[in-house]
């Protein structure tokens, strides 16, 4: 299959531009795993905040807009399993079910999200991108925030201060990358 033909496809990821086969698609799920980890060793820590500010919620989103919903929510999974199970590549080297466990399982169900939203064109234009990481985001805000605020004992005023107003201005840095990113290599690819 030619990679004109594959671009053109309604419904297609970066991914997809690979030849197809169940290998393939389980080296794209550990690849996808281990880059989110690799990214997590990224690691900046934030004053009052149990939360790192991390190359790992970049990755995931990443990963998921690359691979698609199946497969980016399988590579997150493996991921998760993984870590949970001791496998020292959470931010900063953790594993286990620490205080920000919770973004974890928020970058499970965003991953999905934003490879759902790519099978949609929203990889394709700058503006589109932007939007599909901010959805990503919120995703993962939406489970990590309140996981933090349950499991260390926070309020909700202190979960969002320690847990989400830190990140926004990392957060807008990381959608930016991406507007240009994954857009740029879809036009790269239909030359």
């Amino acid at each position: 299959m030619s990679t004109a033909s594959v671009t053109a496809r309604p419904g297609a990821v970066l991914a997809d531009l690979l030849p197809t086969s169940r290998v393939r698609d389980a080296a794209l799920v550990l690849g996808g795993a281990a880059l989110t980890g690799v990214a997590a060793q990224i690691a900046v820590p934030v004053p009052g905040s149990p939360v790192p500010v991390t190359g790992q919620t970049f990755a995931a989103l990443l990963v998921g807009t690359t691979l698609g919903a199946r497969r980016g929510f399988a590579a997150l999974a493996l991921y998760a399993a993984a870590g949970l199970a001791g496998v020292p590549w959470f931010a900063q080297g953790g594993s286990g079910a620490s205080v920000s466990f919770g973004y974890v399982l928020g970058m499970l169900l965003a991953a999905a999200a934003v490879g759902a939203l790519a099978r949609r064109g929203a990889d394709r234009s700058p503006l589109r991108m932007a939007g599909t990481m901010l959805v990503g985001e919120a995703i993962i805000y939406a489970v990590g925030v309140p996981y933090l605020a349950l499991t260390a004992h926070m309020s909700a005023t202190a979960a969002i201060a320690a847990g989400l107003t830190p990140f926004l201005i990392g957060d807008a840095l990381k959608a930016a990358l991406a507007m240009g990113v994954l857009p740029t290599a879809w036009k790269f690819l239909k030359r």
